[in-house]
């Protein structure tokens, strides 16, 4: 089975508190983005073989782990635990998602990677099995066996559809910057009466009047992380006439909403020629594509 899997962006993204076991409560609304990694699955022998294919970009800047370290490995084998199955299937990865972006590249893989084998195997578990699943690899993971548009709260297990915010156009960049998620997380400890995004406002927005949604977009990691590429990449989108521009997730991923192709586009060849990542993609429903 071969599939194409979406990456994710935050329109908001709020921490609301911290847990005793460290894990921090957000409020924030992802939303499935145009950009893929393509996966193929084939059930095998017995053990878990993983290859990559990484772009020359992405592998200068972002080291991804092409072992039992990398979460689709790991996907494989929790899928097998919990069915009882031989964990035997070859796995390749297509990274087109940049890693270390805030945009989910890694947990958008180990979806992918549960979905194809429970198809692979007869559909043994149901949707909110496998976002069970999902859970105990990551965070991100239970959201894209929702995909599209949703709240996500909690720890990221709270996840509630909202209106389809599909087919919208958006500029992705991203620079070499980059700060790990815990490091992120403690800054964000750190931060002294922080200005909050208003995550509800948002979601009002998405049900009532989408046109103004972007009025509502925001991500408190700005205020904690600080990195420079980001507020550059920020600084040119809405020069270029971008009706929003935010950083997603921790970092270090920018996007602008944009009202044309064409707008974005031209914003694109001026951010590439300084040398960041850049593509031009809609907003879309699903998170899964069989190709």
């Amino acid at each position: 089975m071969k599939i194409k899997t979406a990456a994710k962006i935050n329109l908001a993204l709020d921490v609301t508190g911290r847990l005793d076991n460290g894990y921090h409560l957000i409020e924030s609304v992802f939303q499935t983005v145009g950009i893929y990694d393509e996966i193929t699955v084939e059930l095998s022998g017995e053990g878990i073989q993983l290859s990559c294919e990484l772009p020359e970009m992405f592998a200068k800047s972002d080291p991804i782990p092409c072992d039992e370290r990398n979460i689709a490995y790991k996907a494989a084998l929790r899928f097998a635990e919990e069915t009882g199955t031989a964990p035997g299937c070859t796995i390749h990865i297509r990274k087109g998602i940049p890693s270390q972006a805030g945009m989910g590249g890694g947990s958008t893989d180990a979806a992918a990677v549960l979905w194809c084998l429970n198809e692979l195997n007869g559909k043994p578990l149901d949707r909110d099995r496998l976002a069970a699943l999902g859970k105990t690899l990551g965070a991100d993971v239970p959201f894209f066996f929702t995909g599209g548009t949703a709240y996500v709260g909690g720890i990221g297990e709270e996840i509630t559809p909202l209106p389809d915010f599909s087919g919208r156009t958006l500029l992705i960049a991203k620079g070499t910057e980059g700060v790990s998620t815990g490091e992120a997380y403690a800054r964000i400890d750190a931060l002294k009466a922080p200005l909050h995004p208003n995550t509800d406002g948002l979601v009002n927005a998405l049900r009532n009047a989408p046109e103004t949604a972007h009025k509502f977009f925001g991500n408190l990691f700005e205020q904690a992380v600080c990195l420079n590429e980001a507020a550059d990449i920020k600084a040119a989108m809405l020069a270029s006439g971008a009706l929003n521009s935010i950083m997603t997730g921790s970092g270090s991923a920018v996007f602008g909403l944009f009202g044309s192709a064409g707008e974005a586009g031209k914003c694109a060849g001026a951010l590439s020629q300084k040398g960041y990542f850049t593509q031009v993609c809609e907003t879309v429903r699903d998170s899964f594509t069989i190709i």
